[in-house]
């Protein structure tokens, strides 16, 4: 459970982090217009903190926890960095006005996307390991 509070930790860092980046680099820039660093602080704080956070809440109910967790869990990290990184990459080109191939642009939307996927799988497995981990009358034994 110590590593379920250690990541939900990590993550309200990086979120705040984040949003900090978001607002003193847009205003440092002088940018008022819309950009996908706006959303880097919400997708750590409620993919990151608060996932983890109910992570913690639902191992000490069920304690769903096996051996493979680990590895989905490794999975979804790989998969939220990478989508956060690749909103970072969209937004501070959005910011200085670089103007992006349309191979460059389609890669950033690539990788984010795989980001995505590896989010949605790991969630999908956790979920299930959670469900199999809830007794089938609904009542603690």
């Amino acid at each position: 459970m110590k590593r379920y509070i250690n990541a939900a930790i990590l993550y309200a860092v990086l979120a705040m982090a984040g949003g900090v980046f978001y607002r003193e680099f847009t205003k440092f820039n002088g940018f008022t217009a819309k950009t996908t660093l706006s959303v880097l602080h919400t997708h750590y704080f409620l993919l990151g903190m608060v996932f983890f956070l109910l992570l913690l809440v639902l191992e000490k109910n069920f304690s769903f926890t096996g051996a493979k967790t680990g590895r989905v869990l490794a999975v979804y990290h790989v998969g939220l960095n990478l989508t956060a990184v690749m909103l970072g990459v969209r937004g501070v080109t959005q910011v200085l006005g670089i103007t992006l191939s349309s191979g460059t642009s389609a890669a950033i939307s690539g990788i984010a996307g795989i980001g995505h996927i590896l989010l949605g799988v790991s969630l999908v497995l956790l979920l299930g390991k959670i469900k199999r981990s809830v007794p089938e009358s609904g009542a603690r034994g």
